[in-house]
């Protein structure tokens, strides 16, 4: 009988000590931004896109999160695009707009996931506009997932938004345009 109590407890710790080390052991680069996420917010109805670049520059830890200087210059500006940011220097990171295309049947999909795909490998962000409620809302894709989708954050006030299924969204609007970014050697 103690032979057996004694396997038991041993099964019941050796389990739980598995299950304890599989919950903390994380991407720590996924970790950090989810917390860039989830301690930031989007101030102004209309401030989505520099919302999403002051997210780039806090999971670089280049601003603090206290940062909101992009958003506060932009307050609602309703004309804004990525283009204000294109071939834009901040704090050394140096932004660049991609595929402005016309959204139809000929946009190169494959080619705008695959771009997105290089850049998560090469352990970067990807901002990205997709529809959303009638307009246009701006997200970072933070990670691939095994099946081959992209998770997409994003801020409403201080509210979180998650999309795990951006390729489709992108597939059904017909493509979108992507704002990238080059960091400057060991940043």
């Amino acid at each position: 009988m103690k032979k057996m109590l004694f396997i038991l407890a041993v099964l019941l710790s050796t389990s739980i000590v598995f299950h304890l080390k599989a919950q903390t052991q994380k991407d720590d680069d996924f970790e950090f931004f989810d917390t860039v996420v989830n301690n930031h917010n989007q101030l102004f109805q209309m401030s989505c896109i520099p919302s999403a670049v002051e997210m780039i520059l806090k999971y670089y830890k280049v601003v603090d999160f206290d940062f909101y200087g992009l958003q506060n210059e932009w307050q609602n500006k309703a004309d804004g695009s990525f283009r204000d940011f294109d071939n834009r220097e901040l704090y050394g990171i140096t932004f660049s707009q991609k595929f402005v295309l016309p959204r139809n049947a000929t946009f190169p999909i494959d080619s705008l996931f695959q771009t997105i795909a290089n850049e998560l490998k090469s352990e970067k962000k990807v901002i990205i506009s997709l529809p959303v409620d009638g307009g246009w809302h701006m997200f970072v894709i933070c990670k691939q997932t095994p099946d081959g989708d992209f998770v997409s954050y994003s801020k409403l006030g201080s509210h979180t938004l998650i999309f795990r299924n951006t390729k489709e969204i992108v597939k059904k609007s017909n493509g979108t345009e992507i704002l990238t970014y080059r960091t400057p050697p060991g940043m």
